[in-house]
């Protein structure tokens, strides 16, 4: 595959969410997408997804920034919070709204669940019950946003080619939520278009948001990233590893064994003579060797607690 991601700036992002310590599957993340922009000198942008303020910890955002620092990542710019921009949210779904692509729905998720003709990997797919306008006795809840009855494809740098109809995987998707809150696939669309990202790496989890994404940008005419999903750590049960399974030492001891793990997770052949390096070196490896064409496809599992202690032995 080649790896000339365009003639325009490369600007790349990561973007955890403050509930609870970073932890190996984000470490994997944050790997992948800043040696991918460093590799070819693009910028490398941090935002912090604080959007669904009931899940958020207190003090978990720090705690997520201080682990970065110790192992030696560097962001440009200041840190984005999604929780600072809703007037910036709701202008968009304004001009979302006057163009006729938004709708009130007056549905609970139990009744959307209850009525959907059906369930996929992206959850109930809702039947249009408030798309003409909402039942008599009903008032409205959610915003949601209409969608064609037609695929969205796309070319992910490590899937390949994706095709996904939203009309009979997802349906009208939620833009703002019951309890007020604005939806994710909204505020991700925003935050990437208004900081010029050029390129979406992430986690292989969100493969399946990305054609609702894609069709947001595309409904406000605004150029539509690359994207490139990474491999799933799992844990020993097979679930996505997440922060219940264990979270990143802050030891700076510890941290360069955690990166050339992430590296190697990754497919990265890191030298037998940095596998002892300093975070802030390994990045600096990876920043200038990441190969595109090594990233595997296939999620797997993975014991992340026993990285500093035994070794990296079976990634």
């Amino acid at each position: 595959m080649n790896q000339d991601f365009g003639t325009t700036e490369y600007v790349g992002r990561f973007a955890p969410s403050p509930t609870g310590p970073l932890h190996f599957g984000s470490l994997v993340a944050a790997v992948g997408s800043y040696c991918l922009a460093r590799r070819i000198g693009g910028r490398w942008l941090l935002r912090m997804e604080d959007l669904d303020r009931p899940r958020v910890i207190p003090g978990a955002a720090d705690e997520i920034l201080r682990a970065l620092e110790l192992c030696g990542f560097e962001w440009d710019g200041e840190v984005l919070w999604q929780s600072r921009r809703d007037e910036r949210y709701r202008q968009v779904l304004d001009e979302l709204r006057g163009r006729g692509l938004v709708f009130d729905c007056g549905c609970s998720r139990r009744e959307v669940l209850a009525s959907a003709p059906h369930a996929g990997e992206e959850g109930p797919v809702y039947p249009g019950t408030c798309r003409a306008g909402l039942p008599p006795g009903r008032r409205p809840r959610a915003e949601r946003l209409r969608v064609p009855a037609e695929a969205v494809t796309f070319c992910d740098l490590v899937f390949g080619v994706v095709e996904q109809h939203l009309a009979t995987v997802v349906g009208d998707f939620v833009l703002r939520r019951a309890d007020g809150l604005f939806a994710y696939q909204l505020a991700v669309v925003i935050d990437d278009h208004d900081c010029g990202v050029s390129q979406v790496v992430r986690g292989a989890d969100l493969l399946g948001s990305t054609p609702r994404q894609i069709y947001l940008h595309q409904c406000l005419g605004w150029q539509v990233p690359d994207y490139l999903h990474l491999p799933l750590a799992l844990a020993a049960d097979g679930e996505k590893l997440s922060k219940r399974h264990g979270s990143l030492p802050l030891d700076v001891h510890a941290a360069g064994d955690w990166l050339a793990a992430a590296l190697e997770f990754l497919g990265q052949k890191v030298p037998a003579e940095l596998k002892s390096a300093p975070p802030a070196e390994l990045l600096r490896w990876g920043a200038s060797f990441f190969d595109v064409r090594s990233i595997p496809r296939c999620s797997r599992r993975c014991d992340p607690v026993t990285i500093p202690r035994e070794g990296r032995t079976g990634w």
